[in-house]
C-alpha cells in the first residue's frame, strides 16, 4: 500500500500542490497535517500514515522538509521504515529507497545526520561555558523571585493568609510555594521577625493604612479649626 504524507506550517499555506504530486505518484491514502510545524514530534497525520503503514508498503512525501526540519529526525524516521520493511520516496528529491540509488542516499545521509548532531552538542557545550564564564544563571528561571517570597511569607505570617490563598495570589501552585519558601527559609532570607512587620510592598499593609492617615488628617483638620 502507497501511503501519502503532506504538511503545511501554517494554516494560510495551501495543501493543493502536495496533493496533486502525492495524487500522481499513486497513493492509495494521503494524510496531512495543517498549521503544524515540522519541529513538533506530535504530529496526528503522520502518526496515521505511520498506522496505516504494512510491510511491503511505502511512504511517500512531496519533498524531505514536509518530514522533518531535522536532518537526525529524518534519518530515525527512516530507519524505523526500513526495519518494519517499508519504503520511502520524496518526489522533488528523486529519492526512493526501494532503488539502489534511494538506498545509497540514505546511508549517505547518516553520517551527516551524525555529524549535525555533533555539531548541536559542540555549540551547546560551548553556549553552556561561555554563560558560566560571564555568570549568567543557567536553567528556567525561578517561579518566585526573592522579593515574592518574603511578600508570601509576610502574608502568611502577618496577615494569617493560607498558603492557597498566597499561591492562588502569585498564580503558582501550592506546592510550588512551599518549596520556594522552604529553600529561602534554608538560606536565612527569611524570618517570622521580619514577616510580622509591615511590609511597604503589601497591598494588605498600604490599604490598612490608608484609613488611618485619613483619620489623622481629619483629627488634625478638626483641632485647627478649634483653635
Amino acid at each position: 500500500m502507497i501511503v501519502g504524507y503532506a504538511r503545511v506550517s501554517t494554516c494560510e499555506q495551501n495543501l493543493a500542490l502536495q496533493l496533486r504530486a502525492l495524487e500522481a505518484c499513486g497513493c492509495h491514502a494521503i494524510f496531512s497535517d495543517h498549521g503544524i510545524s515540522g519541529r513538533l514530534a506530535l504530529r496526528p497525520g503522520l502518526s496515521q500514515a505511520m498506522q496505516n503503514l504494512t510491510p511491503g508498503g511505502k511512504l511517500v512525501v512531496w519533498r524531505l522538509d514536509r518530514l522533518g526540519r531535522s536532518l537526525i529526525d529524518l534519518v530515525r524516521l527512516l530507519d524505523d521504515l526500513g526495519k518494519r520493511g517499508i519504503g520511502f520516496q520524496s518526489v522533488t528529491e528523486h529519492i526512493d529507497t526501494s532503488s539502489s540509488g534511494g538506498r545509497l542516499v540514505f546511508h549517505m545521509m547518516a553520517p551527516l545526520a551524525e555529524f549535525e548532531h555533533n555539531l548541536i552538542s559542540e555549540r551547546t557545550r560551548a553556549g553552556v561555558a561561555v554563560a558560566r564564564a560571564e555568570g549568567k544563571r543557567l536553567g528556567r528561571l525561578p517561579s518566585l523571585s526573592p522579593a515574592q517570597c518574603q511578600q508570601a511569607w509576610h502574608l502568611l505570617n502577618h496577615h494569617g493568609w493560607s498558603t492557597r490563598q498566597v499561591s492562588k495570589q502569585l498564580g503558582i501552585h501550592r506546592r510550588t510555594l512551599l518549596r520556594h519558601l522552604a529553600k529561602a527559609h534554608q538560606s536565612g532570607q527569611l524570618s517570622t521577625k521580619d514577616a510580622r512587620i509591615a511590609h511597604a510592598d503589601c497591598p494588605l499593609c498600604a490599604s490598612s493604612a490608608i484609613p488611618y492617615f485619613d483619620d489623622v488628617l481629619c483629627m488634625s483638620e478638626s483641632h485647627l479649626a478649634v483653635r
